[in-house]
This record gives structure tokens, C-alpha cells and sequence, in this order.
């Protein structure tokens, strides 16, 4: 069974819940408890700690930022390649054959 012990105030702040309301968990074994020299801890299943979720989230951001500057970049080559294109064809343009006519 994954989880974690969470103080009190460790436990408020990870379920967004004021301190009062866990210690009315506590005094009404809404949660299971454990006492450490006066002190409350309270099991948490499934506890995902949030520094390392904003660590994932930012490596996960940093990979996708670094394939749209990969992205950018061959669609900057790819435009100038058109451009070039353009350039070439409307300075030729007088030179080309004529298009044959209806047949």
C-alpha cells in the first residue's frame, strides 16, 4: 500500500482543507491517525508529492519546447526554401514558354 504519513499541517495543505477541518477529521477518526510525542500524523494513500509533480511538469514543458524549436526551425527552412522559389519564378517569368493554347 503506497501513501505517506502527513502531519497536520502537511495534510491541510496537500487536501486544501484549513487546519480545523483535518483536526475535525482527527478527533472524529474520519482519517487514520498516529501520535508521535504529542504530535498527529495522518495517513495519506496514494500520496504524490507536488514538488515532484512540478518537477515532471517541467521537464515534460521543457522536451515539448524544445520539439517546437526543432518545429520552428524546419518550417523557418522550409519558407525560406519557398521564398527562394517564388523569387526565382517571378524573375524568370518572361522567360518561360507560353502556355500551348485550347486544343
Amino acid at each position: 500500500m503506497e501513501g505517506k504519513w502527513l502531519s497536520i499541517l502537511e495534510y491541510a495543505a496537500y487536501k486544501k482543507k484549513s487546519i480545523s477541518t483535518v483536526r475535525r477529521y482527527v478527533k472524529a477518526q474520519r482519517v487514520k491517525t498516529r501520535e508521535e510525542n504529542g504530535k498527529y500524523f495522518i495517513w495519506t494513500k496514494g500520496y504524490i508529492d507536488n514538488q515532484s509533480l512540478n518537477e515532471k511538469e517541467s521537464l515534460e514543458l521543457k522536451f515539448e519546447n524544445e520539439r517546437l524549436k526543432k518545429e520552428n526551425k524546419t518550417l523557418k527552412e522550409q519558407l525560406a526554401e519557398y521564398q527562394m522559389l517564388v523569387r526565382i519564378y517571378e524573375s524568370t517569368k518572361d522567360e518561360l514558354p507560353s502556355l500551348p493554347g485550347e486544343l
